[in-house]
């Protein structure tokens, strides 16, 4: 982004002049040029509202944290470099680069480092923290020469990296990729010497416009993706199948780089991101080229596999059926340009992608863009069990359009337990990620920024209901959440979701039920909004209206009592935390 881009970009109006989105930007430096292109990265993530970024005194890094009041901030960019470690390890100082100074400047440097790292961790705890560790070279003081590292720059640069990974492990602290950042700002173009010394502003234009593109995307609330579907021939190994046969095929490194495209398929299935088989091929030769034990991915990790000679479009179709997914959450994989085009053509939200079979480097780029879109912090036990619990969701959707009377049979016997759990906790991370990833069972499709979502769970009326089930196909983990408050009688739900994998088991019955029957309210009112994706949602309306639901829902208790189905659940450890 070029700096008049930046201001363009500041210069449009908001759609909603009375929306403000607060953040902080602490550094010790004078942020200049950084603010404008941060504040323009931040405009873009949040087209509909202003942007404010408070900033902290120059040359106090340490004390514009200490300074640092709580409050409604969506995040606080905080930016250390050298200079912040010890003032001698920039070059506005104009002293302390004598032989002996060095081994003081190294000592003072780690007393500051682990002062920061302090003052880091107790600042997450109000607001999430992103975080930019030192991006500039280190003055040339070391008097081993500039292209020989002396040990107390290797000390200083393991001292820092010793610190990120313990602020790494804070989920409220995001920290930016160093190697992904050199990727697209050499190293070697990022310091402005004439800019320090002059304004105290030490960045490039082009590593300051390139560092707040990174800053900004640690905030970005994007959902991410949930599935890959890949071919399999000259993909996920060399050769043609119905060609060369079972032994014929190959993928080892020899062969190119379908051996590493499997290893990465393997991590992501460990991960609990869904692979599915979309091929043109004999069915018969798949399952025997599946089952050769020097395959490098688990074939139980597929799932569905789709062989046959009809188009990959069908393939699509019927896979995403059995997921129970939307095509904008999946990835198409196949080394035919054709068939990513057909595919494409069929499924225009859906991101399908060549895989470059005979470009090894082109390949290495895939890899790192899929690991872009796949990428979460941390993995949950929901994450774990993912497949499995796809697996068991496709018998459940087959009763779909069965007999009550068969459907209630099979619920019965289903085992089905569910842990209700009514509290305002703010940092149920796994509660967040669904009210902002799920799209089908989803109230009105609304996403939260992290001070939205805590600020609503501060105020003594809000209450946040989740739910974990298990029955005997399985445990699917905390798949509902409902988020709301209490007026009187009254309850106002402003999200609800429901994970696709629990659907068919009557779980959204229950969990009304259950605020009912726990606040002793009359009413819940549901801040319904229709969206392109959300019509599981407008069904399960639409039985309790008799008719499509077309704005904010109102049902009472006797509406309850008069719509409900007959409910199986075991119920669990249903508490109430205030």
């Amino acid at each position: 982004m070029k700096l008049l881009e930046a201001l363009e970009i500041l210069k449009k109006p908001t759609a909603d002049a009375k929306s403000t989105k607060e953040f902080a930007l602490l550094c010790g430096f004078t942020p200049l040029h950084l603010q404008t292109f941060l504040s323009a990265n931040l405009r873009l993530a949040y087209p509909e509202s202003n942007i404010d970024i408070e900033v902290g005194l120059f040359g106090d890094l340490a004390g514009n944290i200490e300074r640092l009041q709580p409050g409604g901030r969506i995040a606080t960019f905080v930016l250390v470099e050298w200079a912040d470690l010890d003032p001698r390890l920039g070059i506005r100082s104009l002293g302390g680069w004598r032989s002996g100074d060095i081994a003081d400047i190294v000592a003072s440097a780690r007393r500051q480092c682990k002062r920061l790292e302090q003052l880091i961790n107790q600042a997450a705890v109000t607001n999430p923290v992103c975080l930019s560790l030192p991006t500039l070279p280190l003055p040339p003081i070391f008097f081993s020469g500039v292209s020989q590292a002396r040990h107390e720059e290797c000390g200083l640069r393991e001292m820092v990296a010793t610190s990120a990974a313990s602020l790494s492990k804070i989920e409220q602290i995001s920290i930016v990729n160093s190697q992904r950042l050199d990727e697209s700002s050499a190293p070697s173009r990022r310091f402005n010497p004439k800019g320090e010394l002059s304004t105290g502003f030490p960045y490039t234009l082009e590593h300051a416009s390139k560092l707040a593109e990174a800053l900004a995307a640690l905030i970005k609330n994007a959902p991410r993706r949930k599935a890959i579907i890949t071919d399999l021939d000259n993909t996920m190994w060399s050769g043609i199948l119905g060609e060369a046969g079972v032994a014929g095929i190959s993928w080892d490194l020899e062969s190119g780089v379908h051996g590493l495209y499997q290893r990465f398929l393997d991590s992501l299935a460990s991960a609990g991101v869904l692979i599915a088989v979309a091929s043109k091929n004999d069915p018969k030769l798949v399952e025997q080229a599946l089952q050769r034990d020097d395959l490098l991915l688990s074939k139980d990790g597929l799932f569905p596999v789709e062989a046959h000679w009809g188009p990959k479009s069908e393939s699509v179709r019927r896979i995403l059926r059995q997921w129970n997914i939307g095509a904008s959450d999946v990835v198409f994989v196949d080394d035919s340009p054709m068939e990513v085009e057909e595919v494409k053509s069929s499924f225009p939200e859906m991101e399908c992608v060549a895989f470059p079979s005979n470009d090894a480097f082109a390949v290495w780029e895939l890899l790192k863009h899929l690991r872009d879109l796949f990428g979460k912090r941390t993995l949950s036990n929901e994450d774990l069990i993912r497949l499995n619990s796809i697996r068991n969701a496709s018998v459940l959707r087959d009763l779909d359009n069965a007999a009550d009377a068969n459907v209630d049979k099979f619920l019965s016997s289903a085992q089905s337990n569910i842990t209700f759990s009514l509290s305002r906790d703010r940092f149920d991370d796994r509660a967040f990620d669904l009210v902002n990833k799920t799209n089908q069972f989803n109230l009105n499709g609304r996403r939260l920024d992290r001070s939205d979502w805590e600020k609503h769970l501060q105020s003594p009326d809000a209450f946040l209901l989740t739910a974990l089930y298990k029955d005997r196909f399985g445990p699917l983990g905390k798949i509902a959440v409902m988020l709301g408050s209490k007026q009187g009688k009254e309850l106002r739900v402003k999200s609800w979701v429901m994970s696709c994998r629990a659907f068919s088991r009557r779980i959204e019955y229950q969990c009304l039920r259950y605020l009912f029957e726990q606040t002793g309210v009359e009413e819940i009112i549901l801040e319904y909004i229709p969206t392109a994706r959300n019509g599981p949602m407008r069904d399960f309306l639409q039985k309790f209206l008799g008719e499509i639901p077309s704005g904010q829902v109102s049902l009472s208790r006797k509406s309850l009592r008069t719509q409900i189905p007959t409910l199986f659940h075991q119920i669990h450890e249903a508490i109430e935390t205030r």
